[in-house]
């Protein structure tokens, strides 16, 4: 899968957790596949907070949750990609 079609999440200088759809944000990221089932397991699992090496607040769960309401459905299939 290209990087381009990753969406990136930060953890900002300021301890903030952001989506950073522009892939530009100052802070150390991680990259996650822009689909719903693919966040809500890394959000389910800790994983976002571990790549981010912080603890997600309530406020930082509530905007990736905001997130993923807003993503497809669909499965990608990352064997023909």
């Amino acid at each position: 899968m290209d990087k381009r079609e990753l969406v990136r999440v930060v953890r900002s200088p300021d301890g903030s957790v952001i989506i950073d759809t522009t892939g530009k944000a100052h802070g150390r990221g991680a990259y996650l596949c822009n689909t719903r089932a693919c966040w809500q397991q890394a959000l389910a699992r800790g994983s976002i907070g571990r790549a981010l090496r912080t603890r997600l607040s309530d406020e930082d769960c509530a905007r990736i949750e905001a997130y993923i309401a807003t993503l497809d459905d669909r499965v990608v299939d990352t064997e023909n990609a």
